[in-house]
């Protein structure tokens, strides 16, 4: 058993620590929510967010408080974005360890409960499946690398699970993690997340007669005292420090909820078959096999209530994101976990060698295209590769050929050394994804980085922009784009959109397309740049100038 944890901790590391150095921030998502970040370490303050000096009220600040922090930590020795994506990492491995523990205090909780799934397994080996297949899911490889708020409220809902498990058994230490969990998600994301969680709270009550008790009760009110505090601190605090700014907040993230901005109803229900992949075919299969029981056991109720009300409040009250449904991910884990330990001898086989031959043939795959990409072999491919991204310059690069290739050596030791188990075919899964992330990480990050970066564009923008000026102004320039020419080039623009004081800049940036008009903006203004990011074919920048 101590040989599996080990291999459980080796392999979550495996799976947090690629990606998150060893690229500039991508736009959309990370580029905006790092503006936010930088302006913090440049003395912004921490109790209005702003991005490029304009108030950013989108969520709460407690997901840009531990980038800065963890930033700051890191900068003696890495550069401020990957220092700040390093906060994604953190609640990366705090939602899996609070995962594994709430999968595997379920099974001792509802051992007794007569679910058949519970009784044939440890708590230990639920526990470390239901991590597993949280790492092995598809839609939280990229963003649980990113530098998004959204890792936050994943980590908080995966202890408020823990939590409600957890209440059955010790109401008071229950009763503050899953109050610290309603803080955590409310200062990270808003109000949404938070109503959905508190949803879920309400209603365990009326589907299970286990949480119908009075420790459960206790456990609740416990959990409010707890969350109050952290809670109302913040909006508190700022509406006193603005009345203003505080309406501006409850009207993006209450009154946006409410009115249904860019909804669409349909939308998780279409994403759900690969963002939770392979989560929702288990859960679906536990939920068939235990389709004959007359209960609503715990432990089908507490997974089922929290993954079908977030789901439907998902739904009618978000906009259309797949970041959103990241919070799905713990609730359909604790409702597969136990599946995976009772999955019949042919689909189990047929799990574990889909896993070998598809995860193989990637890493074949992968390793081909290096050899077309760095090295020019086969020529037409290399040649294909460098007009996708003509400014990348080829080369071998020994650092990331070597992780690579420990990646690669580390998937077929652990072929020959992973014994048969009722959990073999989810380490095996979690081990094909993480190997295949490694490796993708490892050989592709400069090249991806290449087509997506701003740093070179924002760079020659700023050498373009005359010594003496007053201001810049921009003109359809988006949060991402405004974020990172504040961090690479150090400019800080004001927008014709929304502030008075633009009208007195002497330079104006605007954003566009290629085919655009490319005649000055207004008449006064001559343009003194124009540039674009190497393979971008769309976006288009121009810098001008007031004549005198």
């Amino acid at each position: 058993m101590t040989q599996r944890y080990l291999l459980l901790a080796l392999l979550c590391l495996a799976w947090i620590l690629p990606g998150l150095i060893g690229h500039d921030p991508w736009k959309s998502d990370e580029a905006y929510t790092f503006g936010v970040v930088y302006d913090m370490l440049q003395g912004g303050s921490w109790l209005v967010p702003t991005l490029a000096g304009e108030p950013f009220l989108d969520e709460p600040p407690l997901y840009y408080l531990m980038a800065a922090l963890t930033a700051l930590v890191a900068s003696p020795v890495l550069p401020l974005h990957d220092g700040a994506r390093l906060a994604t990492g953190l609640f990366m491995a705090l939602t899996l360890l609070f995962c594994a523990m709430a999968a595997r205090e379920a099974s001792g909780a509802f051992s007794a409960s007569g679910s058949s799934s519970s009784s044939s397994s440890s708590g230990k080996d639920a526990g470390m499946v239901c991590a597993l297949l949280v790492l092995g899911s598809f839609g939280l490889l990229l963003r649980g690398h990113e530098i998004i708020t959204d890792s936050a409220p994943l980590a908080g809902y995966a202890l408020a699970y823990y939590a409600l498990v957890l209440g059955l058994r010790k109401p008071l230490a229950a009763g503050v993690s899953l109050g610290v969990a309603l803080g955590v998600v409310f200062l990270s994301q808003g109000v949404l997340e938070t109503l959905i969680l508190l949803v879920i709270m309400a209603l365990l009550p009326v589907v299970s007669s286990a949480w119908r008790t009075r420790d459960y009760a206790k456990v609740a009110g416990i959990a409010v005292i707890a969350a109050a505090p952290l809670i109302v601190a913040w909006p508190l605090a700022l509406h006193l420090r603005s009345p203003e700014l505080f309406a501006l907040w409850l009207q993006r993230d209450w009154l946006v909820m409410v009115n249904g901005v860019d909804r669409d109803i349909t939308f998780y229900a279409r994403i759900l078959p690969w963002h939770t992949w392979p989560l929702w075919l288990l859960a679906a299969w536990r939920l068939w096999m235990v389709r004959r029981k007359q209960d609503f056991t715990p432990a089908i109720a507490l997974p089922v209530t929290g993954a079908a009300v977030t789901f439907v409040m998902l739904s009618l009250l978000s906009g259309a994101r797949d970041l959103y449904a990241l919070i799905l991910l713990p609730p359909l884990a604790l409702l597969a976990a136990p599946a995976v330990l009772t999955l019949r001898r042919g689909a189990a086989n047929a799990w574990f060698w889909f896993s070998i031959m598809g995860v193989t043939v990637f890493i074949v795959a992968g390793w081909f295209y290096w050899c077309a990409l760095e090295l020019g072999v086969p020529a037409r491919l290399h040649a294909h590769l460098h007009r996708l991204q003509p400014g990348y310059t080829a080369g071998l690069k020994l650092v990331p050929v070597t992780l690579a290739a420990l990646f690669t050596v580390a998937w077929f030791v652990l072929l020959a050394r992973v014994k048969r188990s009722a959990e073999r075919p989810a380490i095996v899964w979690a081990a094909g994804v993480t190997v295949l992330w490694g490796i993708a990480t490892s050989l592709f990050t400069g090249v991806v980085d290449t087509g997506r970066s701003y740093r070179t564009v924002f760079e020659e923008a700023r050498s373009h922009v005359p010594v003496r000026h007053t201001c810049v102004a921009s003109r359809s320039l988006g949060d991402a784009q405004r974020a990172l020419l504040h961090y690479h080039a150090g400019l800080v623009t004001k927008r014709l959109e929304t502030s008075k004081d633009a009208a007195q800049c002497d330079v104006l940036m605007t954003q566009g397309v290629v085919r655009e008009d490319l005649s000055p903006p207004l008449p006064g203004w001559r343009k003194i740049w124009e540039g674009m990011r190497v393979g971008d074919k769309v976006e288009r920048y121009r810098l001008y100038q007031r004549n005198s």
